[in-house]
């Protein structure tokens, strides 16, 4: 495992759309993506993960370099800064199961954000980055 900060001026806009199913709906959430933003459109993309009320709530998501990228009615969304560890799959087209067995370990971390998305940053066209962020630290009130 690795660790990856994103600083406050990495902080990334996306916009997202929900597949219908996990793990089914996952390809035809990516399709209805790029029907608006081409792979060679020379911008990030990711997967977003976590639970919610008992299922797994799966979104694709693109990151927003135009203005004009709002204007297709999917979800807005930031990607926090902060501290993610980080798992690299090679090759994932092929490895799909690896994906998942990343983040099984990736969620055994001590302190992650609880509230957070496992997140997969698609950085070519054969890599991704599975990643889950590390709670931010609370700060000390120190009895005041």
């Amino acid at each position: 495992m690795e660790i990856k900060y994103l600083n406050k001026t990495d902080k990334t806009k996306i916009v997202a759309v929900q597949a219908k199913s996990f793990p089914e709906g996952i390809v035809e959430c990516f399709e209805s993506l790029y029907k608006v933003f081409k792979p060679e459109d020379n911008r990030r993309v990711f997967g977003l993960s976590r639970p919610e009320r008992g299922t797994i709530i799966y979104k694709a998501a693109a990151e927003v370099i135009h203005l004009n990228d709002l204007n297709f009615g999917f979800e807005e969304m930031m990607i926090p800064p902060g501290k993610y560890v980080y798992i690299e799959v090679a090759d994932f087209m092929n490895n799909h199961s690896q994906i998942g067995a990343a983040f099984e370990l990736l969620l055994k971390e001590p302190g992650i954000d609880g509230a957070g998305y496992c997140l997969e940053e698609y950085y070519n066209s054969s890599n991704v980055r599975c990643m889950v962020r590390i709670a931010p630290a609370k700060p000390h009130n120190h009895g005041r």
